[in-house]
C-alpha cells in the first residue's frame, strides 16, 4: 500500500461521465483519494455524503477530491446523480488504481476471503507527495478526518 513520502501514481481513468481524468491534472493541487469498495452501499453512500456535506471546509482548506471505486461508470453516474456528489467519482473497472494504490487487497468478511477494496483515504501535497494514510476511515467522520491534523 501507498505511504507516507510516496509520489502520487500516474493514472488515466474514467470518471461518471465517461470523461477521462489523469492524476497529473491535480499536481498543484491538495488532493484528497478516498477508495471505497462499492457504490450505493451504506457505508460507501454515509463516507461520499459526508465529504460532500463538507465539500467547502474542505474546499477552504485548498482540498480537492477524488473517490475511487471499482465500479462501471454507469453504476458512478447513478451514485453521483443520486446523491449530487460535487467531486469527481473514478470507475477503476480494471483495478488499475487500485492496484497502484496498493488497496486491492484480500479481506475477510463473514468467514469468507475475497479480494477487494480496502476503503482507505489518501492525502497528497500540492507536489504530489503523500502526506498522510486513513487506514481506519469512519465513514461518519471521513471530513473531519481529513481535517484533522
Amino acid at each position: 500500500m501507498l505511504k507516507v513520502g510516496d509520489q502520487l501514481p500516474q493514472f488515466e481513468a474514467l470518471n461518471q461521465d465517461g470523461e477521462t481524468v489523469k492524476s497529473q491534472d491535480f499536481l498543484g493541487k491538495k488532493l484528497v483519494v478516498f477508495f471505497y469498495p462499492k457504490a450505493n452501499t451504506p457505508g460507501c453512500t454515509a463516507e461520499a455524503c459526508n465529504l460532500n456535506d463538507n465539500i467547502s471546509q474542505l474546499a477552504k482548506e485548498g482540498f480537492q477530491i477524488l473517490g475511487v471505486s471499482a465500479d462501471a461508470v454507469k453504476a458512478q453516474k447513478k451514485f453521483h446523480e443520486k446523491f449530487g456528489f460535487q467531486y469527481p467519482l473514478i470507475a477503476d473497472e480494471s483495478r488499475e488504481v487500485c492496484e497502484k494504490f496498493g488497496v486491492w487487497q484480500l479481506k475477510k468478511f463473514m468467514g469468507r476471503e475475497f479480494m477487494g477494496i480496502v476503503r482507505t483515504t489518501f492525502i497528497f501535497d500540492e507536489s504530489g507527495i503523500c502526506i498522510r494514510v486513513i487506514e481506519k476511515v469512519k465513514t461518519k467522520e471521513a471530513a473531519n478526518q481529513i481535517l484533522e491534523n
